[in-house]
Protein backbone atom coordinates (compact mmCIF):
# COMPACT_ATOMS: atom_id res chain seq x y z
CA UNK A 1 0.00 0.00 0.00
CA UNK A 2 1.67 3.54 -0.78
CA UNK A 3 1.59 5.88 1.66
CA UNK A 4 0.30 9.50 0.92
CA UNK A 5 3.00 12.02 2.14
CA UNK A 6 1.27 14.28 4.62
CA UNK A 7 0.94 17.46 3.54
CA UNK A 8 0.16 21.24 4.86
CA UNK A 9 -0.12 21.96 8.69
CA UNK A 10 0.04 17.61 9.21
CA UNK A 11 3.64 17.36 7.45
CA UNK A 12 5.20 18.68 10.58
CA UNK A 13 3.23 17.29 13.29
CA UNK A 14 6.62 16.56 15.17
CA UNK A 15 6.83 20.35 15.32
CA UNK A 16 3.11 20.81 16.34
CA UNK A 17 3.64 18.35 19.19
CA UNK A 18 7.02 20.02 20.67
CA UNK A 19 5.87 23.49 20.25
CA UNK A 20 2.57 21.86 21.97
CA UNK A 21 4.78 20.44 24.69
CA UNK A 22 7.27 23.30 25.60
CA UNK A 23 4.40 26.19 25.04
CA UNK A 24 3.03 23.75 28.26
CA UNK A 25 6.33 23.89 29.95
CA UNK A 26 6.89 28.03 29.22
CA UNK A 27 3.51 28.22 31.59
CA UNK A 28 4.36 26.21 34.21
CA UNK A 29 7.82 27.73 34.69
CA UNK A 30 6.35 31.22 34.77
CA UNK A 31 3.88 30.17 37.19
CA UNK A 32 6.51 28.88 39.56
CA UNK A 33 8.38 31.96 38.74
CA UNK A 34 5.67 33.97 40.27
CA UNK A 35 3.62 31.56 42.81
CA UNK A 36 6.57 29.25 43.95
CA UNK A 37 6.41 25.28 43.36
CA UNK A 38 2.83 24.75 42.88
CA UNK A 39 0.70 22.81 40.29
CA UNK A 40 -0.82 25.70 37.94
CA UNK A 41 -3.29 23.22 36.41
CA UNK A 42 -5.44 23.17 40.11
CA UNK A 43 -6.37 26.70 39.72
CA UNK A 44 -9.64 26.78 37.43
CA UNK A 45 -8.39 30.46 35.49
CA UNK A 46 -4.47 28.96 34.82
CA UNK A 47 -6.17 25.89 33.87
CA UNK A 48 -8.82 27.47 31.40
CA UNK A 49 -5.65 29.65 30.03
CA UNK A 50 -3.42 26.56 29.61
CA UNK A 51 -6.34 25.57 26.92
CA UNK A 52 -6.73 28.35 25.58
CA UNK A 53 -3.28 28.29 24.49
CA UNK A 54 -3.09 24.86 22.85
CA UNK A 55 -6.01 25.93 21.09
CA UNK A 56 -4.49 29.28 20.41
CA UNK A 57 -1.02 27.79 18.47
CA UNK A 58 -3.09 25.17 17.11
CA UNK A 59 -5.04 27.80 15.40
CA UNK A 60 -2.17 29.89 14.04
CA UNK A 61 -0.61 26.94 12.82
CA UNK A 62 -3.61 25.72 10.92
CA UNK A 63 -4.51 29.39 9.65
CA UNK A 64 -1.34 30.87 8.78
CA UNK A 65 1.20 27.39 7.99
CA UNK A 66 3.33 28.74 10.15
CA UNK A 67 6.09 25.86 9.76
CA UNK A 68 5.76 26.44 5.90
CA UNK A 69 9.91 25.98 4.83
CA UNK A 70 10.58 25.42 8.22
CA UNK A 71 13.54 23.32 7.86
CA UNK A 72 15.47 25.70 5.15
CA UNK A 73 14.87 28.52 7.49
CA UNK A 74 18.16 30.20 9.15
CA UNK A 75 19.19 30.64 12.83
CA UNK A 76 17.63 34.43 12.45
CA UNK A 77 14.44 33.89 10.57
CA UNK A 78 13.60 31.26 12.73
CA UNK A 79 13.92 33.22 15.86
CA UNK A 80 12.01 35.91 13.88
CA UNK A 81 8.80 33.33 12.93
CA UNK A 82 9.18 31.87 17.15
CA UNK A 83 9.04 35.45 17.91
CA UNK A 84 5.92 36.37 15.98
CA UNK A 85 4.27 32.72 17.12
CA UNK A 86 4.17 33.99 20.68
CA UNK A 87 3.70 37.16 20.16
CA UNK A 88 0.22 36.22 18.47
CA UNK A 89 -0.84 33.58 21.43
CA UNK A 90 0.28 36.85 23.48
CA UNK A 91 -2.15 38.81 21.73
CA UNK A 92 -5.19 35.83 21.67
CA UNK A 93 -4.38 35.39 25.48
CA UNK A 94 -4.61 39.20 26.57
CA UNK A 95 -7.49 39.02 24.55
CA UNK A 96 -8.99 36.56 26.50
CA UNK A 97 -7.57 37.72 29.75
CA UNK A 98 -9.56 41.20 29.04
CA UNK A 99 -12.67 39.62 28.00
CA UNK A 100 -12.99 37.00 31.03
CA UNK A 101 -14.48 38.42 34.35
CA UNK A 102 -11.90 36.55 36.44
CA UNK A 103 -9.21 38.22 34.43
CA UNK A 104 -7.81 40.09 37.39
CA UNK A 105 -6.50 36.67 38.79
CA UNK A 106 -4.28 35.96 36.22
CA UNK A 107 -0.52 37.43 37.43
CA UNK A 108 0.81 40.00 35.03
CA UNK A 109 3.81 38.98 36.05
CA UNK A 110 3.04 34.92 34.99
CA UNK A 111 2.04 36.41 31.77
CA UNK A 112 5.17 38.23 30.36
CA UNK A 113 7.41 35.57 31.75
CA UNK A 114 5.49 32.90 30.15
CA UNK A 115 5.87 35.12 26.70
CA UNK A 116 9.81 35.47 27.43
CA UNK A 117 10.10 31.97 28.07
CA UNK A 118 8.65 30.53 25.42
CA UNK A 119 10.54 32.56 23.03
CA UNK A 120 13.82 30.90 24.56
CA UNK A 121 12.24 27.63 24.41
CA UNK A 122 10.50 27.48 21.46
CA UNK A 123 13.45 28.38 19.53
CA UNK A 124 15.81 26.25 21.14
CA UNK A 125 13.63 23.64 20.83
CA UNK A 126 12.76 23.93 17.02
CA UNK A 127 16.86 24.63 16.24
CA UNK A 128 18.36 21.51 18.13
CA UNK A 129 15.09 19.23 16.42
CA UNK A 130 16.08 20.81 13.28
CA UNK A 131 19.62 19.26 13.69
CA UNK A 132 18.60 16.28 14.95
CA UNK A 133 16.93 16.00 11.73
CA UNK A 134 19.34 17.07 9.63
CA UNK A 135 21.81 14.09 11.63
CA UNK A 136 19.66 11.33 12.30
CA UNK A 137 16.74 11.44 9.12
CA UNK A 138 16.67 8.11 8.70
CA UNK A 139 14.83 7.85 11.92
CA UNK A 140 12.56 10.42 11.35
CA UNK A 141 11.38 9.72 7.77
CA UNK A 142 11.12 6.40 5.56
CA UNK A 143 13.47 5.53 2.64
CA UNK A 144 11.89 4.56 -0.56
CA UNK A 145 13.65 2.35 -2.95
CA UNK A 146 12.94 4.13 -6.73
CA UNK A 147 13.96 2.75 -9.81
CA UNK A 148 14.84 5.28 -12.08
CA UNK A 149 12.91 4.42 -15.93
CA UNK A 150 14.58 6.87 -18.83
CA UNK A 151 16.34 7.68 -21.85
CA UNK A 152 19.75 7.68 -22.25
CA UNK A 153 20.85 11.54 -22.49
CA UNK A 154 18.19 12.59 -19.58
CA UNK A 155 19.09 10.01 -17.16
CA UNK A 156 22.11 11.90 -15.34
CA UNK A 157 20.08 14.97 -15.23
CA UNK A 158 17.06 12.93 -13.78
CA UNK A 159 19.14 11.42 -11.29
CA UNK A 160 20.67 15.37 -10.21
CA UNK A 161 16.60 16.12 -9.91
CA UNK A 162 15.79 13.17 -8.03
CA UNK A 163 18.47 13.60 -5.49
CA UNK A 164 17.30 17.43 -4.50
CA UNK A 165 14.11 15.69 -3.18
CA UNK A 166 16.28 15.44 0.64
CA UNK A 167 13.14 15.18 2.55
CA UNK A 168 11.43 12.55 0.86
CA UNK A 169 14.58 10.15 1.44
CA UNK A 170 14.81 8.94 -1.92
CA UNK A 171 17.34 6.21 -2.48
CA UNK A 172 18.13 5.84 -6.10
CA UNK A 173 19.05 1.74 -6.59
CA UNK A 174 19.30 1.88 -10.63
CA UNK A 175 18.55 3.32 -13.68
CA UNK A 176 16.96 1.39 -16.69
CA UNK A 177 17.40 2.76 -20.38
CA UNK A 178 14.35 2.68 -22.41
CA UNK A 179 16.35 3.55 -25.80
CA UNK A 180 19.85 1.49 -25.13
CA UNK A 181 20.60 -1.86 -23.79
CA UNK A 182 24.48 -1.68 -24.43
CA UNK A 183 24.81 0.55 -21.44
CA UNK A 184 23.67 -2.01 -18.94
CA UNK A 185 26.26 -2.16 -15.89
CA UNK A 186 27.61 1.40 -16.79
CA UNK A 187 27.37 4.46 -14.32
CA UNK A 188 25.74 7.30 -14.83
CA UNK A 189 26.60 9.68 -12.58
CA UNK A 190 25.87 8.52 -9.12
CA UNK A 191 23.35 5.75 -10.11
CA UNK A 192 24.04 2.90 -12.49
CA UNK A 193 22.13 1.08 -15.27
CA UNK A 194 21.15 -2.07 -13.55
CA UNK A 195 19.55 -4.11 -16.21
CA UNK A 196 18.16 -3.74 -19.59
CA UNK A 197 14.80 -2.87 -20.78
CA UNK A 198 13.39 -6.13 -21.00
CA UNK A 199 14.63 -7.16 -17.68
CA UNK A 200 13.30 -4.61 -15.80
CA UNK A 201 9.97 -6.94 -14.28
CA UNK A 202 12.91 -9.56 -13.31
CA UNK A 203 14.78 -6.84 -11.57
CA UNK A 204 11.66 -5.84 -9.82
CA UNK A 205 10.46 -8.98 -8.39
CA UNK A 206 13.49 -9.96 -6.88
CA UNK A 207 14.96 -6.32 -5.18
CA UNK A 208 13.96 -3.59 -2.94
CA UNK A 209 11.62 -1.16 -4.97
CA UNK A 210 9.25 0.63 -3.97
CA UNK A 211 8.58 2.80 -7.20
CA UNK A 212 8.97 3.20 -10.23
CA UNK A 213 9.61 6.42 -11.42
CA UNK A 214 9.25 7.25 -15.57
CA UNK A 215 10.74 10.21 -17.24
CA UNK A 216 10.99 9.84 -21.16
CA UNK A 217 9.78 11.28 -23.99
CA UNK A 218 5.92 10.73 -25.87
CA UNK A 219 8.37 9.25 -29.10
CA UNK A 220 9.59 6.53 -26.18
CA UNK A 221 6.31 5.27 -24.93
CA UNK A 222 6.49 2.76 -21.82
CA UNK A 223 4.27 0.60 -22.92
CA UNK A 224 0.99 -0.09 -21.07
CA UNK A 225 1.58 -4.28 -20.11
CA UNK A 226 4.55 -2.91 -18.03
CA UNK A 227 2.92 -0.05 -16.54
CA UNK A 228 -0.12 -2.82 -15.70
CA UNK A 229 2.22 -5.60 -14.65
CA UNK A 230 4.36 -3.52 -12.52
CA UNK A 231 1.09 -2.24 -10.76
CA UNK A 232 0.34 -5.93 -10.50
CA UNK A 233 3.46 -6.67 -8.45
CA UNK A 234 2.35 -3.57 -5.96
CA UNK A 235 4.83 -0.94 -7.08
CA UNK A 236 4.00 2.45 -7.28
CA UNK A 237 4.62 4.98 -10.70
CA UNK A 238 5.51 7.95 -10.87
CA UNK A 239 5.70 9.33 -14.18
CA UNK A 240 6.85 12.80 -14.88
CA UNK A 241 4.22 15.44 -15.90
CA UNK A 242 6.57 18.93 -16.25
CA UNK A 243 9.50 19.74 -14.35
CA UNK A 244 9.05 22.59 -12.22
CA UNK A 245 10.91 25.85 -13.30
CA UNK A 246 13.84 27.25 -11.57
CA UNK A 247 12.28 30.23 -9.61
CA UNK A 248 8.89 29.32 -10.05
CA UNK A 249 7.66 28.31 -6.63
CA UNK A 250 3.87 28.56 -7.17
CA UNK A 251 3.47 25.31 -9.62
CA UNK A 252 0.95 22.86 -8.81
CA UNK A 253 -0.85 19.50 -10.03
CA UNK A 254 -4.32 20.09 -10.59
CA UNK A 255 -7.31 18.65 -12.37
CA UNK A 256 -9.57 19.98 -15.05
CA UNK A 257 -12.26 17.94 -16.48
CA UNK A 258 -10.37 14.47 -17.32
CA UNK A 259 -7.22 16.37 -17.75
CA UNK A 260 -4.01 16.16 -14.94
CA UNK A 261 -2.34 19.76 -15.38
CA UNK A 262 0.78 21.19 -14.08
CA UNK A 263 -0.92 25.02 -13.09
CA UNK A 264 2.02 28.04 -13.27
CA UNK A 265 0.64 31.08 -11.21
CA UNK A 266 2.57 34.33 -10.18
CA UNK A 267 1.24 33.69 -6.75
CA UNK A 268 -0.65 31.11 -4.94
CA UNK A 269 -1.99 31.85 -1.71
CA UNK A 270 -3.11 29.13 1.01
CA UNK A 271 -6.85 28.83 0.78
CA UNK A 272 -6.99 28.74 4.76
CA UNK A 273 -5.21 32.43 4.28
CA UNK A 274 -7.27 33.48 1.60
CA UNK A 275 -10.69 32.64 3.96
CA UNK A 276 -9.12 35.00 6.58
CA UNK A 277 -8.56 37.64 4.01
CA UNK A 278 -12.07 37.58 3.06
CA UNK A 279 -13.30 37.61 6.20
CA UNK A 280 -11.35 40.55 7.29
CA UNK A 281 -13.32 42.07 4.37
CA UNK A 282 -16.43 41.02 5.45
CA UNK A 283 -15.66 42.49 8.75
CA UNK A 284 -14.05 45.58 7.48
CA UNK A 285 -17.28 45.88 5.20
CA UNK A 286 -19.33 46.16 7.47
CA UNK A 287 -17.83 48.11 10.35
CA UNK A 288 -17.09 50.54 7.17
CA UNK A 289 -20.57 50.79 6.09
CA UNK A 290 -21.79 51.82 9.57
CA UNK A 291 -19.28 54.42 9.29
CA UNK A 292 -20.02 55.35 6.11
CA UNK A 293 -23.76 55.80 7.17
CA UNK A 294 -22.78 58.16 10.35
CA UNK A 295 -20.77 60.32 7.70
CA UNK A 296 -23.39 60.10 5.28
CA UNK A 297 -25.78 62.69 7.26
CA UNK A 298 -22.75 65.10 7.99
CA UNK A 299 -21.26 65.42 4.43
CA UNK A 300 -24.48 64.72 2.22
CA UNK A 301 -25.91 68.01 2.71
CA UNK A 302 -22.56 69.67 2.39
CA UNK A 303 -22.20 67.85 -0.93
CA UNK A 304 -25.71 68.64 -2.81
CA UNK A 305 -25.68 72.20 -1.04
CA UNK A 306 -22.24 72.92 -2.78
CA UNK A 307 -22.99 70.76 -6.19
CA UNK A 308 -26.75 70.21 -6.37
CA UNK A 309 -27.07 66.56 -7.62
CA UNK A 310 -26.50 62.68 -6.65
CA UNK A 311 -24.56 62.88 -3.28
CA UNK A 312 -23.16 59.35 -4.44
CA UNK A 313 -20.86 58.82 -7.16
CA UNK A 314 -20.74 55.42 -9.28
CA UNK A 315 -18.41 54.59 -12.34
CA UNK A 316 -18.02 51.44 -13.97
CA UNK A 317 -14.15 50.00 -12.70
CA UNK A 318 -12.07 47.20 -13.95
CA UNK A 319 -11.34 44.26 -11.33
CA UNK A 320 -9.56 40.79 -11.00
CA UNK A 321 -8.68 39.06 -14.37
CA UNK A 322 -10.79 42.08 -16.05
CA UNK A 323 -13.72 41.81 -14.29
CA UNK A 324 -16.25 44.56 -14.57
CA UNK A 325 -18.21 46.01 -11.88
CA UNK A 326 -19.81 49.13 -10.26
CA UNK A 327 -17.43 51.53 -7.69
CA UNK A 328 -19.48 53.76 -5.05
CA UNK A 329 -17.72 56.94 -4.12
CA UNK A 330 -18.83 60.43 -1.84
CA UNK A 331 -19.49 62.56 -5.02
CA UNK A 332 -16.42 64.94 -4.61
CA UNK A 333 -16.64 66.79 -8.05
CA UNK A 334 -19.10 68.67 -10.34
CA UNK A 335 -21.70 66.88 -12.41
CA UNK A 336 -19.92 67.30 -15.76
CA UNK A 337 -16.27 66.22 -14.61
CA UNK A 338 -15.47 63.97 -16.60
CA UNK A 339 -16.76 65.76 -19.99
CA UNK A 340 -13.95 68.40 -18.86
CA UNK A 341 -11.07 65.70 -18.02
CA UNK A 342 -10.11 65.83 -22.06
CA UNK A 343 -9.32 69.37 -21.34
CA UNK A 344 -6.76 68.65 -18.92
CA UNK A 345 -4.91 66.55 -20.11
CA UNK A 346 -1.97 68.92 -20.42
CA UNK A 347 -1.74 69.33 -16.92
CA UNK A 348 -2.12 65.51 -15.68
CA UNK A 349 1.35 64.95 -13.67
CA UNK A 350 1.31 61.19 -13.94
CA UNK A 351 3.42 59.30 -16.58
CA UNK A 352 1.45 56.54 -18.09
CA UNK A 353 -2.51 55.46 -17.80
CA UNK A 354 -3.32 57.71 -14.38
CA UNK A 355 -4.96 60.77 -14.77
CA UNK A 356 -4.26 63.25 -11.88
CA UNK A 357 -3.78 67.10 -11.99
CA UNK A 358 -2.12 69.71 -8.83
CA UNK A 359 -5.24 72.05 -9.05
CA UNK A 360 -7.87 70.24 -10.11
CA UNK A 361 -10.78 72.57 -11.08
CA UNK A 362 -13.22 69.64 -10.85
CA UNK A 363 -13.44 69.35 -7.45
CA UNK A 364 -16.41 71.09 -5.56
CA UNK A 365 -15.99 74.16 -4.41
CA UNK A 366 -12.30 74.85 -5.96
CA UNK A 367 -13.18 77.35 -8.16
CA UNK A 368 -12.09 78.16 -11.76
CA UNK A 369 -8.11 78.18 -10.99
CA UNK A 370 -8.89 74.92 -8.99
CA UNK A 371 -7.17 76.34 -5.98
CA UNK A 372 -9.60 76.87 -3.05
CA UNK A 373 -9.97 73.98 -0.86
CA UNK A 374 -14.04 73.71 -0.55
CA UNK A 375 -15.90 69.86 0.58
CA UNK A 376 -14.71 68.68 -2.38
CA UNK A 377 -11.23 68.83 -1.67
CA UNK A 378 -11.86 67.97 1.94
CA UNK A 379 -13.39 64.47 1.43
CA UNK A 380 -10.25 63.44 -1.01
CA UNK A 381 -7.80 64.46 1.39
CA UNK A 382 -9.50 63.03 3.77
CA UNK A 383 -10.32 60.14 1.82
CA UNK A 384 -13.68 60.07 2.92
CA UNK A 385 -15.00 60.18 -0.45
CA UNK A 386 -13.47 56.37 -0.22
CA UNK A 387 -15.54 55.55 2.42
CA UNK A 388 -18.77 54.14 -0.23
CA UNK A 389 -15.89 51.36 -1.46
CA UNK A 390 -16.88 49.41 1.50
CA UNK A 391 -19.89 48.22 0.13
CA UNK A 392 -17.28 46.79 -2.76
CA UNK A 393 -15.67 45.28 -0.16
CA UNK A 394 -18.78 43.68 1.33
CA UNK A 395 -19.93 42.69 -2.11
CA UNK A 396 -16.30 40.69 -2.78
CA UNK A 397 -16.06 43.07 -5.57
CA UNK A 398 -13.07 44.91 -4.19
CA UNK A 399 -11.01 44.02 -1.10
CA UNK A 400 -9.77 46.02 1.99
CA UNK A 401 -5.71 46.04 0.45
CA UNK A 402 -5.73 45.57 -2.77
CA UNK A 403 -4.82 47.54 -6.31
CA UNK A 404 -6.22 50.38 -7.83
CA UNK A 405 -9.16 49.51 -9.77
CA UNK A 406 -8.07 51.13 -13.51
CA UNK A 407 -11.13 52.91 -15.70
CA UNK A 408 -12.33 50.87 -18.49
CA UNK A 409 -10.62 53.50 -20.77
CA UNK A 410 -7.54 53.10 -18.65
CA UNK A 411 -7.31 48.80 -18.97
CA UNK A 412 -8.41 49.71 -22.74
CA UNK A 413 -4.66 50.97 -22.87
CA UNK A 414 -2.75 48.34 -20.90
CA UNK A 415 0.30 47.29 -22.56
CA UNK A 416 1.19 43.18 -21.82
CA UNK A 417 2.68 44.03 -18.17
CA UNK A 418 0.23 46.02 -16.85
CA UNK A 419 -2.15 43.80 -16.63
CA UNK A 420 -0.57 41.75 -13.99
CA UNK A 421 -1.76 44.54 -11.24
CA UNK A 422 -5.64 43.28 -11.64
CA UNK A 423 -4.07 39.62 -11.06
CA UNK A 424 -5.71 40.02 -7.88
CA UNK A 425 -8.93 42.14 -6.34
CA UNK A 426 -8.79 45.37 -6.73
CA UNK A 427 -8.24 46.97 -2.77
CA UNK A 428 -9.38 50.50 -1.09
CA UNK A 429 -5.44 50.84 -0.18
CA UNK A 430 -2.56 49.36 -1.23
CA UNK A 431 0.96 49.40 -0.91
CA UNK A 432 0.87 52.71 -3.62
CA UNK A 433 -1.23 54.04 -1.54
CA UNK A 434 0.94 54.02 1.81
CA UNK A 435 4.07 54.61 -0.55
CA UNK A 436 3.53 58.43 -1.01
CA UNK A 437 1.30 58.33 -3.92
CA UNK A 438 1.33 61.88 -4.46
CA UNK A 439 5.26 61.89 -4.60
CA UNK A 440 5.33 58.71 -7.39
CA UNK A 441 3.94 60.49 -10.84
CA UNK A 442 5.18 57.22 -13.05
CA UNK A 443 2.68 54.78 -13.82
CA UNK A 444 5.29 52.10 -14.62
CA UNK A 445 6.28 52.77 -10.94
CA UNK A 446 3.01 51.70 -9.86
CA UNK A 447 3.12 48.66 -11.85
CA UNK A 448 6.11 47.73 -10.41
CA UNK A 449 5.11 48.50 -6.66
CA UNK A 450 1.71 46.53 -6.92
CA UNK A 451 3.30 43.82 -8.38
CA UNK A 452 5.51 43.90 -5.55
CA UNK A 453 2.45 43.74 -3.23
CA UNK A 454 1.15 40.28 -5.24
CA UNK A 455 4.48 38.61 -5.07
CA UNK A 456 5.18 39.24 -1.49
CA UNK A 457 1.27 38.73 -0.73
CA UNK A 458 0.27 37.62 3.20
CA UNK A 459 -2.01 38.70 5.71
CA UNK A 460 0.96 39.99 7.38
CA UNK A 461 1.90 41.96 4.59
CA UNK A 462 -2.22 43.59 4.58
CA UNK A 463 -1.74 44.29 8.21
CA UNK A 464 0.57 46.21 7.87
CA UNK A 465 -0.68 48.60 4.89
CA UNK A 466 -3.73 48.87 6.59
CA UNK A 467 -1.97 49.63 9.45
CA UNK A 468 0.08 52.67 7.86
CA UNK A 469 -2.92 53.43 5.78
CA UNK A 470 -4.83 54.89 9.07
CA UNK A 471 -1.60 57.08 9.39
CA UNK A 472 -1.37 58.34 5.73
CA UNK A 473 -5.19 59.50 6.02
CA UNK A 474 -4.71 60.56 9.29
CA UNK A 475 -2.01 63.22 8.76
CA UNK A 476 -3.24 63.67 5.33
CA UNK A 477 0.41 62.87 3.32
CA UNK A 478 -0.69 61.43 -0.12
CA UNK A 479 -4.07 62.36 -0.71
CA UNK A 480 -4.68 65.09 -3.72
Amino acid sequence: MYRKPLGGWLKHWDFMLLDLLFLQISYVFAYIFRNGLKNPYEIQIYLNIAIVICLIDICIVFFSESYSGIMRRGYLQEFKAVFKHVCAISVVEAVYLFLNKNGEEFSRISFLTFAIISIILLYLERVLWKKYLFRHKTVTYKKKALLILTTSDKAKSVVERLKTDYFQQLIIIGIVLIDRDDLAGEQIGDAQVVCRKDEILDYVRTKWVDGVFIDIEKDAAVSEHLKNTLLSMGVAIHVAVAKMEKGIDDQMLDSMGDYVVLSTVIKAAPARELFLKRFMDIVGGIAGLLLTAFLTVIIGPAIYISSPGPIFFSQIRVGKNGRRFKIYKFRSMYLDAEEKKESLQEKNKMKGLMFKVDADPRIIGSGPDGKKHGIGWLIRKTSIDEFPQFLNVLKGDMSLVGTRPPTVDEWNQYEYHHRVRMAIKPGLTGLWQVSGRSNITDFEEVVKLDLNYIQNWSLELDIKILLKTIGVVLIGRGSE
